[in-house]
């Protein structure tokens, strides 16, 4: 939302109204004077007219979560326990998940309540780098690098996936880098070179790596860095 229309909307005074009220200099946006109407607002934004509060800003919240197998990443289910569920906070029922992951797939999942921010993150376009550590049934053929590389066509989708970067660790372990997330993409990928998946776990999303030191079930907050990294790296 721009900063007049929010102030007209407010005060009920009208467009041209709050445009001469943001001239005169009369308005404060997170308590800095404001002079452009165009300035962008949302209901994160402290904004003042004179002496009176127009809108109190709601808290943003940027958390990470070391999702453990066998959690929902949903933010309510009748029958299994969700990412939510290890959440304790007072506004985690704002929370949306940025990126979510299988049942039984392990690693960083993000929570926000801040949709731009996600969004930055999560579509397509913006091709942000999922990070996995893979552990196959059978050992991984290093002809799987190549066809990685390549793309796979899903005909239920109708779509080639995007080039993904294949790193062999050795044996049955391989570390993945994709830049989408279709449903199941890992292990159909992996089912397309005769392998089978046993174990996933995302270790990172674009600038955004899982701590060492925060276990399985364990939650925090972003610092104000991490939420700029993530931004810009999207």
């Amino acid at each position: 939302m721009k900063l007049d229309r929010l102030i007209a909307s407010h005060q009920a005074m009208g467009r041209q109204a709050a445009h001469l009220a943001i001239a005169a200099r009369r308005v404060r946006v997170n308590g800095v004077i404001v002079t452009d109407g165009h300035h962008p607002v949302d209901r994160f934004t402290r904004v003042e007219l004179d002496e009176s509060v127009l809108q109190a800003p709601e808290r943003a919240l940027y958390l990470m979560l070391h999702k453990p197998v066998g959690i929902l990443s949903a933010t309510k289910d009748d029958q299994h326990p969700t990412v939510l569920d290890l959440i304790d906070d007072p506004d985690k029922h704002t929370l949306h998940i940025a990126g979510r992951l299988d049942r039984g797939t392990s690693g960083l999942v993000l929570l926000t309540n801040d949709g731009r921010w996600s969004k930055q993150l999560m579509t397509a376009e913006q091709k942000v780098p999922k990070v996995y550590l893979v552990e196959t049934l059978d050992p991984v053929a290093p002809e799987a690098v190549e066809a990685f590389a390549r793309g796979f066509y899903f005909h239920t989708e109708d779509i080639t996936t995007l080039p993904a970067e294949l790193v062999l660790l050795g044996g049955n372990q391989a570390r993945l880098t994709l830049h989408e997330g279709r449903y199941h993409q890992v292990k159909r990928m992996f089912h397309r070179v005769g392998n089978r998946v046993v174990k996933l776990h995302r270790e990172s999303i674009g600038a955004l790596a899982l701590p060492a030191d925060l276990p399985a079930g364990a939650w925090r907050m972003l610092t104000p860095g991490e939420i700029l990294a993530a931004a810009e790296d999207a």
